[in-house]
C-alpha cells in the first residue's frame, strides 16, 4: 500500500511540474507576443521629421484604417491633471475655463477651471457631429421640414426651406464649418428618429467616454440652463471625433459650398467657417497648424473655442477656452495657449 501512495505523490508532483512548465510557457509566449505588439505600436508612432496632417495621420492602411484610426498620431492614454495648472506666459481671462491638452505625451499642460460646468454653445455640436457620423449614413438624403428652422430670435441657420433635400454629409458640413442649428436638428431626426431620443443618445454617448460634467439638452447648444458641460470634458469629446474620418476631413476646411435640390433644381450657398484662424482674420501663433475644431457663442456662454493644432514637430494638441467675455479676448487667450505648444 506505501508503494502505491508513494507513485500516486509522484504522479501527482508530474502533474504538477507538468503545469507549472505549461504555465511557464504560456507566460513566456505572452510576454513575447506582448513585446511584439509594443514594438508595432512603437514604430507606428507619429513621425516627427513629417509634418502633421490632419487626414493622413487620423488614419494608417498598414493594418486596416479601422483597427488603428488613432494609433499613429495620438497616445492611447489621455490627459488628467488638476483643475488648475499654471504656465509662464499664459493669462486668461478670470471669467473664462480653459485647458491645453498634449496628445502626444497625455499631458496636461494648462488648465484653468477645468472641471466647472460651463455652457458650451455651438461647441456641442462636436458631440452632435460624433453620433453623425458614428450612426448615420453621409449618403442618405434629409427632407427639411418646419421642426429645423425658426428656432429662436438669433439662431443661426444656412437658409434652407421646408421641402428642401440635402445628404447627411451636407448637413455635416453646415454643422461643423457654418455651425447652422438647422443643420443640428436635422441631423438629430434622422439618427434619433426624433430629436429627443438624439439627445439621449448625446448623453450616453457622453457617460460612455467618462464626460461626467456633461448634460445636454438640444444638438445644437441653443441656451438652457440644464444644457452644461466642462473643458475636460470637451477635451473627451474632440478627442473621441479625432476617429472618423468624415469628422477630421470636414472640420479642416476653411470654407465649403453647400449643394442641396430645392423644388427639383439644384441649390449652391457659399459657407465660411466661424473659426477666425481657418479664416485668416486672427493670425496664427508661429510654428503653429491650425487642424480644426469648434466654435461656439451665446450671450450665457461668451465666446468659445475648441481647438486641434500641431506644433512645428508635428506634435498634435487640443486646446479649449469657454465663457471669454468678447471675441477679441477669446483669441487672445486661445493664442496665448497655441503659443507654449512650441516651448
Amino acid at each position: 500500500m506505501t508503494g502505491v501512495k508513494i507513485t500516486n505523490k509522484l504522479s501527482q508532483n508530474r502533474k504538477r511540474k507538468i503545469t507549472v512548465i505549461l504555465l511557464a510557457v504560456l507566460l513566456a509566449a505572452a510576454i513575447v507576443a506582448s513585446a511584439g505588439l509594443w514594438l508595432v505600436f512603437r514604430s507606428r508612432s507619429l513621425d516627427l521629421s513629417v509634418p502633421y496632417d490632419g487626414a493622413a495621420e487620423f488614419y494608417n492602411d498598414t493594418f486596416g484604417a479601422e483597427a488603428f484610426q488613432k494609433a499613429a498620431a495620438f497616445a492611447s492614454d489621455l490627459c488628467v491633471g488638476s483643475a488648475d495648472i499654471s504656465r509662464e506666459g499664459v493669462s486668461i481671462s478670470q471669467q473664462a475655463c480653459a485647458g491645453l491638452f498634449d496628445l502626444e505625451s497625455g499631458t496636461v499642460l494648462f488648465a484653468q477651471g477645468m472641471y466647472d460646468r460651463m455652457y458650451p454653445a455651438s461647441i456641442t455640436k462636436i458631440m452632435t457631429g460624433i453620433l453623425a457620423v458614428k450612426y448615420g449614413n453621409m449618403d442618405d438624403v434629409v427632407t427639411i421640414t418646419d421642426a429645423e428652422l425658426n428656432l429662436e430670435e438669433g439662431s443661426t441657420e444656412v437658409g434652407f426651406q421646408p421641402g428642401d433635400q440635402v445628404t447627411m454629409g451636407e448637413l455635416l458640413h453646415v454643422l461643423l464649418i457654418y455651425s447652422g442649428n438647422d443643420a443640428a436638428m436635422a441631423i438629430a431626426r434622422q439618427v434619433g428618429g426624433t430629436v429627443d431620443q438624439f439627445v439621449e443618445m448625446m448623453n450616453q454617448e457622453a457617460a460612455a467616454l467618462g464626460a461626467t460634467g456633461t448634460h445636454f439638452v438640444n444638438p445644437s447648444g441653443l441656451h438652457d440652463e440644464n444644457h452644461y458641460t466642462t473643458v475636460y470634458d470637451i477635451y473627451l469629446m474632440l478627442n473621441e471625433a479625432l476617429n472618423y474620418p468624415e469628422f477630421t476631413e470636414v472640420m479642416q476646411l476653411s470654407s465649403y459650398n453647400l449643394t442641396f435640390t430645392r423644388n427639383g433644381e439644384e441649390q449652391v450657398i457659399h459657407m465660411d467657417s466661424t473659426d477666425q484662424y481657418m479664416t485668416r482674420q486672427v493670425p496664427t501663433p508661429k510654428d503653429v497648424t491650425i487642424l480644426g475644431g469648434k466654435t461656439g457663442t451665446t450671450g450665457d456662454a461668451g465666446s468659445c473655442l475648441a481647438l486641434v493644432s500641431q506644433n512645428a514637430y508635428g506634435e498634435p494638441f487640443i486646446s479649449i477656452v469657454l465663457h471669454a467675455p468678447t471675441k477679441a479676448s477669446l483669441y487672445d487667450n486661445m493664442s496665448q495657449l497655441l503659443s507654449q505648444i512650441n516651448s
